[in-house]
């Protein structure tokens, strides 16, 4: 029995579903437990692409039980676009499983999102405008719809209209904006009851009775640290716990069930939206890096903010995750440059800093100190064993290694499931 967590070491986008779909391949069930439908995994298979977005990257493999835990909000429009997607280029998702206790976007959540960006202005903090952080504040401020309440119509009916009564009167009087209908988002939600139910189950009893029984599970997270509710880059963050913390609460698994906790981190640094980010380029290096590396969202389309490898921010990942192996992804889009520099501490007014500074406003003002390490020229994508790498791209590894504060066990070299060189085994 093994239960790995698999979470995002840097601010998102570093490769998780590419990772989750390898190890996956040995494992018997496959957890989403955070976040919902505002980030997308890539996962390349014998050369063919799959864009996921709420479905969990596990549903790729024929062999796992592909999960969505508690910790997930659902737009049902949208996982059922999935899953009819999924199914016409042949996946069957008859395997998914949803907790029961997982919390529904409805659509009304869409417009508060929108409308609170709009109303922040210069300070709007950059999120997809798909209902995620508004169904979180519903679920906290005890005014949420959870999946199992699509069985029980007077019970949606009234949870409905108790969230309508306070949200119709800030779109009325604040925005000046028709009020949404109870009945028509209430028989929206209804109409996927009778889809839904049979993929609805106990999810913390099922998946522990799975450990219980000798079984591999992991743990995938959406989004990444530097973005966690908690321990990110607040208030610049997503609304839910990326974090290793957060397979527990979302999944309904105890910690001492956890044997490894794996970061995902990539051979530089992006990030969407707003926020601060030490060592982001604004240049044409930055430019080339989001071309080369095809830094888009997958979700959004958006266009990522690009930056050199920040080992401060991958020992801050280690220590609030307790990270016991670093993936190191796309060290093949790194490939022709002469010297790649890499963040080993930051200047702060003045004075060296080498953890992850305390408040906001240090981290705001954090600029890079940098350590130039010499390049290589040499095609990577077809290495895959670690001494077929260059001796240059095995320093930087090494290098990455020490200055992270953990191993890294695997080495992405390419899109591909296949194009990984395996330093530790994962499972």
């Amino acid at each position: 029995m093994s239960a790995i967590i698999v979470v995002g070491a840097q601010w998102g986008d570093e490769g998780k579903g590419k990772v989750t779909d390898l190890i996956g391949q040995d494992v018997d069930y496959v957890v989403k437990f955070n976040g919902g439908n505002n980030a997308g995994h890539t996962v390349v298979v014998d050369g063919k692409k799959y864009a996921l977005h709420l479905l969990p990257a596990g549903i790729i493999n024929p062999k796992a039980t592909p999960v969505i835990g508690n910790g997930v909000v659902i737009d049902l429009d949208v996982l059922f676009q999935e899953i009819d997607q999924m199914e016409a280029e042949g996946i069957d998702t008859s395997r998914l499983r949803i907790s029961s206790n997982a919390h529904i976007i409805p659509s009304y959540n869409k417009i508060m999102d929108k409308l609170s960006e709009r109303s922040l202005g210069d300070r709007l903090i950059g999120t997809t405008g798909r209902g995620i952080g508004p169904t979180y504040a519903d679920k906290m401020n005890r005014i949420g719809i959870r999946i199992q309440d699509l069985f029980d119509e007077s019970i949606l009916r009234q949870k409905v209209k108790s969230a309508l009564e306070q949200k119709n009167f800030t779109m009325e009087k604040e925005f000046g904006l028709d009020p949404v209908d109870v009945d028509q988002v209430a028989d929206s939600l209804l109409q996927y009851a009778d889809r839904v139910k049979p993929m609805v189950f106990d999810c913390s009893l099922e998946v522990n009775k799975a450990l219980d029984a000798g079984k591999n599970v992991l743990f995938e997270a959406g989004q990444a640290t530097m973005l966690d509710i908690d321990h990110g880059t607040y208030p610049f963050v997503t609304s839910s716990s990326p974090t290793a913390g957060g397979a527990c609460t979302g999944s309904g698994v105890g910690p001492t069930r956890i044997d490894r906790v794996v970061g995902i981190a990539k051979a530089y640094v992006t990030r969407v939206g707003e926020g601060p980010f030490p060592t982001e380029l604004l240049d044409q290096t930055g430019e080339d890096l989001r071309q080369a590396g095809g830094e888009f969202g997958v979700t959004t389309g958006r266009p990522r903010r690009c930056g050199w490898y920040d080992a401060v921010v991958a020992r801050y990942a280690a220590r609030v995750n307790g990270l016991t192996d670093i993936v190191l992804t796309k060290l093949d889009v790194l490939t022709g440059y002469k010297q790649i520099p890499v963040c080993v501490a930051y200047d702060v007014d003045g004075k060296r800093v080498d953890e992850m500074p305390a408040d906001q406003t240090s981290f705001h003002h954090a600029k890079p100190i940098y350590e130039e390490l010499p390049g290589w020229e040499e095609d990577i994508t077809g290495c895959r064993r670690f001494e077929e790498l260059p001796v240059n791209a095995q320093a930087y590894v090494r290098r990455l290694e020490e200055l992270s504060g953990c191993r890294i066990s695997v080495v992405g070299v390419g899109a591909g499931r296949e194009a990984s060189i395996e330093r530790t085994a994962l499972l």
